[in-house]
């Protein structure tokens, strides 16, 4: 029997999952923060952790699994990769691939061997892979190098939007007391000043806030999510036509919690209307299973193992990675 490992490490969260070749669950391990270019140490420390929790789940050694794909959060440029390829080689496992998370997401999302991925979590990043197999990536760099986007930016647009409905350069807000409420504040003026004396900024969960006001009706809310649609439209049309998809039928998947949660029809909107106008025969979907999946998969066919039908439909099934029920294996 072959055993094959997926793991996803991104900003917030890093997971591991251990299956046999017909995709039944023996290990799953779960750490914090596996992005490297938000902390080395911490980054190493999670992603060894998770690992080892799915392995000793497993009952497995290191060398005993067949193939390994780690998805990696901040594995953008060769850079990383002369950062990254190290500290994976350390884990002890033979045979294994580092890509950009932005790789498993996409095969978690697509039957296909190509399309296009938006991620929009805590922050944004967009790829893509054509039948011919090239790859580009387009964003992930942070607003400085062209990105807009993810809960960082929109708990920003948040805030400011707050403060110029507050000082007369904006609409009045709903913003306002959901914002004033969430961080406990009594007015605007006492959050100012107390943020501008103390060189703070929002966190990013009140990105959440933002959702809860457009779908209350409030039009500076709902304009942030319609500019942050537009944005990921750009990232995907530029994807789109630097790759030569445009006539092609492919799948774009949005993943991350910002496109996938059930109140961002305003984002999809603009998503859609800036992908039909390049790609008209292009279908959006939303990501429905952990992107952890998608690294199993890719694990097994680069090991040369196809997928088969039943460990497609298995893993496929798994909406949730902390409702995985390990199965005892045969």
């Amino acid at each position: 029997m072959n055993y094959y490992l997926g793991v996803d490490a991104g900003g917030s969260k890093t997971y591991a999952l251990v299956t046999d070749e017909n995709g039944i669950v023996v290990g799953k391990g779960r750490a914090g923060n596996g992005n490297h270019q938000t902390g080395y140490d911490q980054a190493k420390q999670n992603i060894a952790k998770a690992v080892a929790e799915s392995l000793d789940q497993a009952g497995l050694e290191p060398h005993e699994i067949e193939f390994a794909v780690f998805g990696l959060a901040g594995a953008d440029r060769e850079t990383d990769f002369n950062i990254l390829r190290p500290m994976i080689s350390e884990l002890g496992v033979p045979r294994h691939e580092v890509v950009c998370d932005t790789m498993i997401a996409l095969r978690a999302g697509t039957s296909r061997p190509y399309g296009v991925v938006l991620i929009c979590g805590s922050g944004t990043n967009s790829a893509g892979k054509n039948p011919q197999g090239e790859f580009y990536q387009c964003g992930g760099f942070s607003y400085l190098y062209g990105d807009f986007g993810g809960g960082g930016s929109l708990s920003v647009e948040a805030f400011r939007s707050v403060i110029r409905a507050w000082d007369g350069r904006e609409r009045s807000t709903l913003l306002t007391g959901l914002l004033l409420s969430y961080l406990k504040y009594d007015s605007v003026s006492d959050m100012f000043n107390d943020y501008l004396d103390h060189n703070k900024m929002p966190p990013i969960d009140s990105a959440q806030l933002v959702f809860q006001a457009a779908t209350q009706g409030d039009a500076v809310a709902q304009d942030i999510l319609r500019h942050q649609g537009e944005e990921l439209g750009k990232s995907a049309r530029a994807v789109i036509q630097r790759l030569g998809m445009q006539k092609e039928t492919f799948d774009v998947v949005l993943a991350g919690s910002i496109v996938t949660r059930g109140e961002s029809k305003l984002i999809h909107t603009q998503i859609e209307s800036a992908v039909q106008m390049v790609a008209p025969e292009a279908n959006i979907l939303k990501l429905s299973i952990e992107p952890v999946i998608g690294a199993v998969w890719m694990a097994m066919e680069a090991s040369g193992h196809r997928v088969s039908q039943n460990a497609y439909d298995r893993l496929k099934s798994m909406k949730e990675f902390k409702a995985i029920n390990l199965e005892k294996r045969v």
